[in-house]
């Protein structure tokens, strides 16, 4: 059994940063990317930001400039330290794993992200 679990979201005014970091435990195959989605009210959930286990990174257009993706291997967490946040960068950040062979997809419950203008 895998878990999931995000943490450091907030309320903060634009042009503040946050870091959030996720944690994975249970049994996680080493070829897996993770990874950070989120989701604003009436929006599907996009991706952010993802990271593969080489350190291979892959950003939104929205926020490259802005968003650093991070991992830790030895402790199967990842985080995204968010700078010059904007209002639109509001949501629910989920944080997800997916694992290569076998094929499997691993999500957290999310944490929320406001911005104030």
């Amino acid at each position: 059994q895998v878990q999931v679990v995000e943490s450091g979201g907030g309320l903060v005014q634009a042009g503040g940063s946050l870091r959030l970091s996720c944690v994975a435990s249970g049994r996680i195959f080493s070829g897996n990317v993770m990874g950070w989605y989120r989701q604003a009210p009436g929006k599907q959930r996009e991706l952010v930001a993802a990271i593969t286990s080489g350190g291979i990174t892959n950003y939104a257009e929205s926020v490259k400039g802005r968003f650093t993706i991070s991992r830790d291997n030895a402790k199967n967490t990842v985080y995204l330290q968010m700078n010059s946040l904007k209002p639109e960068d509001t949501g629910v950040y989920y944080c997800n794993v997916h694992v290569i062979l076998p094929a499997a997809d691993y999500w957290g419950r999310g944490t929320q992200v406001t911005v104030s203008s």
